[in-house]
């Protein structure tokens, strides 16, 4: 069959939009990594689903897939790109809008400076993360690739580490980040952050994606290094985050509040691919 599909980018972290409320479609883990070569498919880091609800009081489901065809909870990235699909493809007419994803509810919110996201509570606690560990800290010893590291852990609907680096040009993400994301403490793997500190309200990040390997951007992983950095007392409640593909606005009140992001969504080009 011929799918219709969208090409769109947050901050350069490019994905493959399909809407499936409009076209049926059944996605498989071969399908999705066929689609996401960049060799012999469209190529792209994530494919974003665009499906009915199940719960009457949201507005769509959003499904990710990962570039190897895994399917995931989250990508805030992806979320911005969602709600400027949906709102410029006539899915819907409002611009506060409420999706479910398998990391739960979130809410997008499309402004005239961009698309701001409710990413919800960060979550802290270790088993919920999951991430293998007694009790909950602000930092934890982890040993890998023959190094005693100190990092960070955080949930957005999906688990993520975050490691602070003196430089991020330096930063051995190449080589250190695949270790990372599979690390055994990390049960369903994770999203591995290296974060430097410019100032209380600047930051620069690169992230080893799970499933997708080192992307130009990552929103739940901005996110996830903000909050790391405000339990740390390193950083304030907005923080510009600078990555390899743009900037992105991270604000978080602390605990009790929900994680807030704001950057661009952009089309690319359309299309359609034998599937």
């Amino acid at each position: 069959m011929l799918l219709r599909f969208s090409k769109m980018h947050g901050a350069g972290n490019d994905f493959v939009v399909l809407d499936l409320i409009s076209q049926k479609f059944t996605p498989r883990a071969d399908v999705m990594k066929a689609l996401a070569d960049r060799h012999f498919g469209v190529g792209c880091d994530q494919i974003l689903l665009v499906e009915s609800p199940s719960k009457p009081h949201n507005d769509f489901k959003y499904r990710i897939f990962n570039a190897d065809g895994s399917e995931v909870e989250q990508c805030g990235n992806g979320a911005r790109c969602f709600a400027r699909y949906v709102r410029q493809k006539g899915l819907i007419g409002k611009d506060h809008i409420r999706v479910e994803t398998a990391g739960g509810d979130i809410e997008l919110f499309i402004e005239a400076d961009g698309v701001r996201v409710d990413m919800g509570l960060p979550v802290l606690e270790p088993a919920r993360i999951p991430f293998e560990a007694e009790t909950k800290a602000s930092v934890y010893t982890l040993d890998a690739a023959g190094q005693t590291l100190q990092v960070g852990a955080v949930s957005m609907g999906n688990p993520h580490l975050v490691y602070q680096v003196d430089n991020v040009d330096t930063a051995p993400v190449e080589t250190l980040g695949p270790v990372l994301e599979s690390h055994a403490r990390f049960p369903n793997r994770v999203n591995a952050g290296f974060m430097q500190v410019v100032s209380r309200d600047h930051i620069r990040l690169r992230v080893y994606e799970r499933g997708s390997g080192e992307t130009l951007a990552c929103g739940s992983g901005a996110c996830a290094a903000v909050v790391s950095g405000i339990v740390q007392d390193l950083l304030d409640d907005k923080v510009t985050v600078e990555l390899p593909g743009g900037k992105l606005i991270i604000e978080w009140a602390g605990d009790g509040h929900p994680v807030y992001q704001v950057g661009p969504a952009e089309f690319v080009f359309e299309g359609k691919t034998q599937v």
